[in-house]
């Protein structure tokens, strides 16, 4: 039988003390040393050249803005579409330095001096970039905001297939790179279409491809 303590507690009652006081004196240590009443830390910025659909920009910021953002609320190039915002949509994709990355998942301060393109940097509708113009011949969207990045991503793939670089699908890891459809369906799998249109996104990028064949 549970005796009281001097304190008039049972043994029950000051372990329930005991371990409540362990973890309010552990929350600020866990917390890194902030505790209530302490100023607001000032964040921390930068300043990040980039090179942005052919020009030059520079821009101070957060160090903890994403790429994405950077894009989209500092220099409103909204073309590029926010998702998922856990690189798993695809919506967000870009080119930096010729190569095809999600734009959510990127600090903008990893990539100072980069030079980024974006879908409003492939081409416009007066001049439009050969794989815009396919989509627009094969229907390869319907409500269009997966599209910017399907686009972008379309022409990061027939870069790495021209250069031979070799994906899951592919029968060798040398030599040539076949770019047949389950080729292109495997490069693309990253980019998410709600709409389904998948086999007419297929078909554009093939036909993009054969113009610069």
């Amino acid at each position: 039988m549970s005796q009281p303590s001097p304190l008039n507690l049972t043994r029950r009652e000051m372990l329930k003390l005991s371990a409540g006081s362990a973890t309010t004196l552990a929350a600020p240590a866990a917390l890194g040393g902030v505790q209530p009443g302490d100023p607001a830390r000032a964040p921390v910025m930068a300043d990040v050249r980039l090179t942005v659909n052919g020009t030059p920009q520079v821009l101070k910021l957060d160090t903890r803005v994403t790429l994405l953002d950077a894009l989209r609320e500092h220099l409103h190039l909204t073309g590029t579409k926010k998702g998922c915002d856990h690189g798993q949509c695809g919506a967000c994709t870009v080119l930096l330095d010729g190569r095809r990355i999600n734009a959510c998942l990127s600090l903008a301060v990893m990539h100072d001096g980069a030079e980024i393109t974006t879908i409003e940097g492939l081409g416009s509708p007066e001049a439009m970039h050969p794989m815009q113009a396919a989509f627009v011949r094969h229907d390869g969207f319907q409500c269009g905001y997966c599209t910017p990045g399907q686009i972008c991503s379309a022409v990061g793939v027939l870069k790495e297939l021209a250069q031979g670089h070799p994906s899951h699908v592919s029968t060798s890891l040398e030599g040539p790179v076949k770019p047949n459809d389950e080729e292109i369906r495997e490069r693309m799998s990253g980019n998410i279409c709600r709409c389904g249109a998948y086999s007419n996104i297929i078909e554009a990028i093939q036909d993009a491809r054969g113009s610069h064949a």
